[in-house]
């Protein structure tokens, strides 16, 4: 099986973008705007959690699928580049977790 990246998913998510809301579920999610996009992904986020928690390694795969998605087409909304982000953490990797955390609370 080939790996499929984020970076790919990205790719389709601004592909399904250009679509037609009638043809694309992509397009219809960002017509609805960023508030609407940010629902479905607290949605998602919470379906993952549960699915952590209670349900089968098979369904939380799943429900991570669906969480990533919503994340890049919410990103998308607000023309955010899957780059950006990894940028963001890759600056973070230069500290250990504890120190990171900490300097952002006193931003």
């Amino acid at each position: 099986m080939r790996r499929f990246t984020l970076t790919e998913l990205e790719k389709r998510v601004a592909a399904r973008a250009k679509a037609s809301a009638k043809d694309s579920y992509t397009r219809t999610l960002i017509d609805k705007g960023v508030g609407y996009c940010a629902k479905k992904l607290n949605e998602e986020a919470f379906e993952t959690g549960i699915a952590a928690v209670q349900e089968s390694r098979r369904r939380l795969i799943a429900e991570s699928a669906d969480l990533l998605y919503h994340l890049l087409v919410l990103l998308k909304t607000r023309r955010i580049a899957l780059k950006q982000i990894e940028a963001e953490l890759a600056k973070r990797t230069k500290q250990s977790g504890h120190a990171e955390k900490a300097s952002r609370r006193r931003k």
